[in-house]
């Protein structure tokens, strides 16, 4: 049938019922997809089911923050190992008063002003986990000292409760309380605290001295922790021919001596010089990895916080700010205080990719067809999914424009998948991550130890994160 020409009206009479029955089918085709959307997202819903125990509900929005994917990881923090609770210090001979001003919202300045007492720590309430190294910051006057002084009661607390290892320690009596010292608590000062007169094994067996043991005994027991420390052949030396990192391994070894449940340090390192204050930092590190004792450590260094410290609290004007991991505050800092802090700190070297993972918004398993899986691509406004088996073990990935010609071809998604791309770990540093993001054009799958999907990072969400805010400075929130 030959096509009747375009009249002088202008459309002819065929290209009008073609025009009308192309509006009608697009009419028709949204009514559809309106009724049945629900139930294809209900059968992508169903088809990505097998993948709940790693992700919960399948999403698609990777770039929204609520969507970061649990960690799968185990706990590896212990218990509870000391809880203080609403523990307020108040210097002065009117604390009373103060704690009632303080009640009543009054701030450390006015309680100053008012009664002449000093607010050392204002309702201070924490939990510190067995076997961790709690770090505890803050700058000068902040409360630091003071709280950890608390923890043995070389400082009296006014009001609240420190609870170690199950004993309430403000119950004690002296001699309880002496005999508490000795079986749970060891202490590493700043200005190493040696007897001048007593050699470097007398002065770790000093401690085990007070407790009446054998010489014998408390010098082999000495000479252990001495070899633990890094001073063997130094047994008889007397502490003024140590440099200052030696002798700070003398408290060190001494403190270990008595095989304390708790080791508490009160700024141990601030005195030493920077490469030697960074070598006791790795060797308490490696100690804490041999022996495994809880330690509360005071520091006034960020640096030195973020780089031992598995949870670290920020303290202000005797409070405490922030508690949390050292990604948790640099990647959500409580507040300007706390930002000011993080100015000029190299995040890269610090959070790792569990801090900048998101949910993948696509993610099939084998059993997913190439027409199916560019479906779901669509529907999600992405170019890219991940392919997993039937253990939901990461296999790889696959991009959009690679579909329609398997889809021609009658293949799988196994046959076309990218198997070779980069991955990484939850606990692999950013700084490495980069290296990696500058070598790719692809989001990069975080897997765990069993290869399981844990999340992707996509490349133009890292510098945002990792970027320190250099618009919040001390200056503008010490007011």
């Amino acid at each position: 049938m030959e096509r009747p020409k375009k009249g002088e009206q202008g459309m002819s009479y065929y290209d009008e019922v073609k025009d009308m029955l192309s509006r009608l089918e697009n009419n028709v085709s949204k009514h559809i997809r309106s009724l049945f959307l629900p139930l294809r997202t209900g059968a992508q819903g169903i088809q990505v089911s097998g993948l709940t125990n790693t992700y919960g509900e399948a999403d698609s929005d990777s770039s929204d923050s609520s969507d970061t994917p649990s960690s799968d990881r185990d706990d590896e923090s212990g218990d509870t190992i000391i809880t203080i609770t609403d523990l307020t210090k108040v210097f002065g001979s009117r604390p009373s008063s103060a704690i009632e001003m303080l009640e009543n919202g009054s701030s450390k300045r006015e309680v100053l002003d008012e009664t002449g007492s000093v607010v050392g720590l204002k309702n201070v309430n924490l939990e510190v986990h067995e076997g961790e190294i709690f770090v505890v910051m803050g700058l000068s006057g902040s409360g630091k000292s003071t709280l950890l002084r608390c923890l043995n009661r070389l400082v009296e607390p006014t009001q609240g409760s420190i609870v170690i290892n199950g004993i309430e320690i403000r119950d004690l009596d002296d001699k309880g309380l002496r005999e508490f010292r000795r079986a749970q608590l060891g202490m590493v000062f700043q200005n190493f605290g040696l007897l001048p007169h007593r050699t470097i094994l007398d002065n770790v067996a000093f401690g085990l001295e007070v407790r009446g043991m054998s010489e014998e005994e408390r010098h082999a027991k000495a000479q252990e922790m001495i070899d633990i420390v890094g001073l063997k052949g130094y047994e008889s030396v007397l502490p003024d021919k140590l440099s200052g990192g030696m002798k700070q391994r003398v408290g060190l070894a001494r403190a270990l001596a008595n095989d304390p449940t708790i080791l508490l340090m009160d700024e141990a390192f601030s005195a030493l010089d920077p490469l030697i204050r960074r070598s006791m930092q790795d060797e308490l590190i490696e100690l804490h990895s041999k022996l495994k004792k809880t330690i509360v450590f005071v520091s006034h260094d960020l640096d030195e916080a973020l780089r031992l410290g598995d949870r670290i609290a920020i303290m202000k004007d005797g409070e405490i700010v922030q508690v949390g991991t050292a990604e948790d505050i640099l990647s959500n800092p409580a507040n300007d205080y706390v930002a000011s802090f993080l100015n000029g700190i190299d995040r890269s070297k610090v959070m790792t990719c569990e801090t900048l993972m998101r949910r993948p918004a696509v993610v099939v398993t084998q059993r997913t067809g190439p027409r199916t899986a560019l479906k779901m691509l669509d529907d999600s406004d992405r170019s890219v999914g991940f392919l997993l088996d039937r253990n939901r073990r990461f296999i790889g990935l696959f991009k959009a424009e690679s579909l329609p010609k398997a889809i021609e071809e009658s293949k799988s998604l196994t046959d076309i998948v990218n198997t070779t791309i980069r991955t990484v770990m939850p606990d692999t540093k950013v700084e490495d991550l980069i290296t990696i993001l500058v070598e790719t054009d692809y989001p990069i799958p975080v897997l765990n130890d069993e290869r399981r999907l844990m999340g992707v990072i996509h490349p133009n969400s890292v510098m945002d994160k990792v970027r320190p805010d250099e618009s919040i400075t001390y200056e503008d929130v010490i007011e």
